[in-house]
């Protein structure tokens, strides 16, 4: 226990190793990452290695770059790549090591070669462009046709960006009173995001495709230096194999990129993407004008030919009518003869029928009046005999307790009074003895 450390002796001592066993600068190479720059000028980054198999990361560093330092590196290395100091760039760099105890093992960037960097660029250009035409991806979307009506366009731009105003006025002041409907799905356009910004604009306007004629990519303005995503593999893939044509012009006069290379058409500017999409409308409506002045002369001659033909048909007609319709007419008369003797005929027949059935008719009734007034005579006959006047008369009587004809003696109770009707008169009677017979 007498021979512990402290963390800070133990770091000091670790410095000390350090600065004794890489006292020079190294050339390292490595791949930048997480590059930034503070208020002071200082430049603090990552130095990482990947696999070049499985692409992960086998090493790391903490750099920095002191803000003296940097200022005459940055300027230099752009001036000679043509592109920023940040991430994701292969960089040959010569380093101190260093060692402190508070922050750790770090490097310290003294220069750095540009060459190395123009060539690990060209390499990975390569690469991209290698691997999309082994993918056969690299010219499809040049092979697909531009609708001959192309005025609806999804346009990748940053929001802000002078290049996006400068293609929309161009849109909205040619010359031939063209109308474009534009939407736009905003992007960045530069920077370490710009590569997942793009790509996640193509995918909001390919859900939506049905919608669009065609996609523009426009950068207006801006360094030569902060066109890296538009070489990537990523943007480059998706673009190749996009369902729906796309026009880039993201203001640049150097080398086309990948991006310009898989596009299906690539022009300097935004506004030149501006006039492509104006010439490729004139141009269809020129083809439209023309097809239909050459339909209406064509209809035209077709008319007159028509007329000419329906004139000729026309005196054809003429002629063929009239006789027809005397021939007609002669027929009609001789049918209009014959009808009306076979209607003479056939109205004589049904009057002498009418007459035949007025007289059946006739008999028939008188027949009925006879058999209904004999059949009432005879009604009357019964009637007469069978009222209760003649019935009386013939000796027989009526004989009525309390205002009801008696039927039957067992409807009569002993001590009370009845009356009996005769023909002549009536009498009441006090009921003595009852006597019942069976029937």
């Amino acid at each position: 226990m007498n021979q512990s450390l402290t963390l800070l002796e133990l770091n000091r001592f670790v410095r000390e190793v350090v600065k004794n066993n890489f006292p020079d600068t190294y050339w390292v190479r490595a791949e930048t990452s997480d590059v930034r720059r503070n208020a002071n000028g200082h430049c603090y980054l990552e130095f990482i290695e990947k696999d070049p198999v499985t692409q992960n990361i086998v090493a790391r560093a903490r750099g920095v770059i002191w803000a003296n330092t940097f200022r005459l590196l940055e300027s230099y290395f752009q001036s000679q790549t043509g592109t920023a100091f940040t991430s994701g760039m292969g960089v040959l760099v010569r380093v101190s090591v260093e060692f402190h105890e508070q922050y750790g093992y770090s490097l310290t960037v003294v220069d750095i070669d540009p060459s190395f960097t123009i060539g690990e660029m060209a390499r990975n250009r390569m690469l991209v462009i290698r691997r999309l035409e082994e993918e056969g991806v690299l010219r499809l979307n040049k092979e697909l046709p531009i609708p001959d009506v192309c005025n609806r366009i999804a346009v990748i731009s940053s929001a802000t960006a002078a290049g996006y105003g400068d293609f929309l006025h161009q849109l909205a002041s040619n010359p031939f009173g063209l109308i474009f409907y534009t939407k736009l799905f905003p992007a960045a356009m530069q920077g370490e995001n710009s590569e997942a910004s793009i790509i996640a604009a193509l995918e909001k306007i390919y859900e939506n495709r049905d919608m669009f004629d065609a996609v523009a990519i426009i950068r207006g303005g801006g360094a030569t230096s902060e066109l890296n995503c538009f070489d990537s593999y990523p943007v480059a893939t998706n673009c190749a194999q996009f369902p729906l044509p796309i026009v880039t012009g993201i203001g640049h006069e150097r080398d086309v990129t990948v991006l310009d290379m898989v596009a299906h058409t690539s022009v300097k500017t935004p506004t030149a993407v501006a006039e492509f999409f104006i010439d490729h409308q004139a141009e269809s409506l020129a083809r439209i004008t023309d097809l239909q002045q050459r339909l209406v002369s064509i209809a035209r001659q077709a008319i007159s030919r028509e007329n000419s033909e329906l004139a000729l048909l026309s005196k054809d007609v003429y002629h063929h009518s009239i006789a027809f319709l005397s021939k007609q007419n002669s027929e009609i008369g001789n049918v209009v003869f014959m009808l009306r003797a076979y209607s003479q005929k056939q109205l004589d027949t049904l009057r002498q029928e009418h007459k035949e059935q007025v007289v059946r008719f006739r008999n028939a009734v008188e027949h009925v009046i006879r058999s209904e007034k004999h059949r009432i005579e005879n009604a009357e006959q019964y009637f007469e005999m069978v009222s209760p006047k003649n019935v009386l008369k013939r000796g027989y009587t009526i004989t009525v307790q309390n205002g009801k004809i008696v039927t039957s003696a067992t409807s009569l109770v002993e001590n009370e009074c009845i009356e009996t009707i005769f023909s002549d008169g009536k009498t009441t009677s006090e009921i003595k003895n009852i006597e019942k017979w069976k029937i």
